[in-house]
């Protein structure tokens, strides 16, 4: 045996994933019952907890504390269970007698209290009869007497391998039921089509969980569409006066589409991903038309696919008005910003101008503020005079004031314009930085 790299750690895992949940063969006439509940992932050790009590009393091993699916024959009926993202299943097989369909099911065989306790919340509850050809109805009318409705839906499968009705209502059980007309089909390809009608039922169902939300926040975002239109009015006529009041009606506006986008983006694009499942499961039945019988395409293109179109249409209005708020809000932005930047430069022009009006103010003080130190520094100079000839100098008081007068005025002028001079060198030339 040649020598290979050493095995990815998930290269054995990703190989046994696709076998992890193989069909449950079924050989007519059988009797499949589903349950379907949805919970959060933190009931996943309930579920397990609540399946291995059953396991117990039929002295069989529980499932492993990591497992999200689970097989085991029970004797009077098999169990299947699996684990999804959002819900759980449970199938029960049970081999029937083929003259008495849907006269009892696998869940009568189970404890009433065991089924009561089921972790989560109810969402399908199904029973699928799987009939032979040479014992099953053959005239629609027979067939509709096991259904609650009038009308039928289905048709032949698999090319014409066998036939699946059903009316997709609810019985007085409280479940919906499906006969399975197997005519040419062996117990692994009758398993196959089995777990597809469960599948559609099931993914249909988690799918339309989004309508009543979608409707509801498709009225919400008409609401908001209106005031949106209402304040993208108020912005394109306004003169700049109520700029901040509609910011913050925009604000708010954003605010509230962002938290409904948070609350029902999962939910739609869940949706999307269910509604896909279900429309490739009813392609993979290679339906064949029953004159007078719906087929499920049929059916699910004309109740099904259009709320699918309200939620995606949602969707679209959802992502479409987020993007439109958030244009609105940036241009809103830029024109506020645009206006307080105009005013920033009419408020910068104003403190120019007062500034050029004190500098002419500064001057002519500084011309006062010369004559009167040259006035004092005078009239100094006169008294000291005074004193000199006091003493006995002749000195011409008048002359030494005349000459004095400019001398004085020239000095303290220089003396006043050193000291403007320094003063101008300490005006900071960047924000905290001050030159000596």
């Amino acid at each position: 045996m040649p020598t290979l790299p050493p095995s990815h750690e998930l290269r054995e895992p990703l190989y046994n994933e696709v076998h992890a949940r193989p069909y449950e063969p079924v050989t007519a006439p059988e009797e499949v019952s589903y349950v379907a509940v949805t919970g959060p992932a933190n009931v996943r050790a309930a579920e397990r907890r609540h399946l291995g009590e059953l396991c117990s009393s039929y002295q069989l091993p529980p499932p492993p504390e990591s497992a999200n699916h689970y097989r085991a024959d029970f004797g009077p009926f098999r169990l299947k269970w699996e684990r999804h993202s959002e819900f759980s299943g449970y199938k029960f097989y049970r081999r029937v007698a083929d003259n008495a369909p849907f006269s009892i099911s696998a869940l009568d065989l189970l404890p009433e209290r065991w089924l009561a306790r089921l972790p989560g919340e109810l969402v399908v509850r199904a029973h699928i009869w799987v009939s032979s050809a040479e014992t099953a109805p053959l005239d629609l009318r027979s067939i509709e007497s096991y259904f609650a409705g009038d009308f039928l839906i289905g048709g032949g499968i698999a090319g014409g391998a066998g036939d699946a009705y059903t009316d997709l209502r609810l019985q007085a059980d409280g479940a919906i039921r499906f006969l399975v007309v197997n005519r040419e089909m062996g117990p692994h390809q009758a398993g196959r089509l089995v777990q597809r009608l469960l599948e559609i039922e099931i993914y249909r169902m988690m799918a339309l969980l989004a309508f009543p939300f979608a409707q509801a926040l498709g009225d919400r975002l008409t609401v908001i569409e209106r005031e949106l239109a209402r304040v993208t009015v108020a912005v394109s006529s306004s003169e700049g006066e109520k700029d901040s009041d509609l910011l913050n009606e925009l604000t708010r506006l954003a605010a509230e589409v962002e938290s409904s986008v948070a609350a029902g983006s999962f939910r739609l694009s869940a949706t999307r991903a269910y509604y896909a499942i279900v429309t490739q499961r009813i392609s993979e039945l290679r339906e064949v038309r029953i004159p007078g019988v719906q087929t499920f395409a049929e059916f699910m293109s004309r109740r099904f696919s259009p709320a699918m179109s309200t939620c995606e249409s949602v969707a679209s209005r959802h992502e479409a008005l987020s993007r439109r708020v958030a244009r609105a809000s940036e241009l809103l932005r830029t024109r506020v910003e645009v206006t307080r930047e105009q005013q920033n430069q009419k408020l910068l022009a104003s403190l120019d101008q007062r500034q050029r009006l004190q500098l002419r103010l500064q001057a002519t003080l500084e011309v006062f503020s010369i004559a009167a130190i040259t006035y004092y520094v005078v009239g100094l100079v006169i008294y000291a005079t005074k004193g000199i000839k006091a003493a006995g100098v002749d000195v011409d008081i008048d002359i030494v004031a005349g000459i004095s007068i400019p001398v004085v005025a020239i000095l303290v002028a220089i003396g006043v314009h050193r000291i403007r001079r320094m003063v101008s060198r300490q005006v900071p030339h960047d924000e905290g930085d001050w030159s000596p």
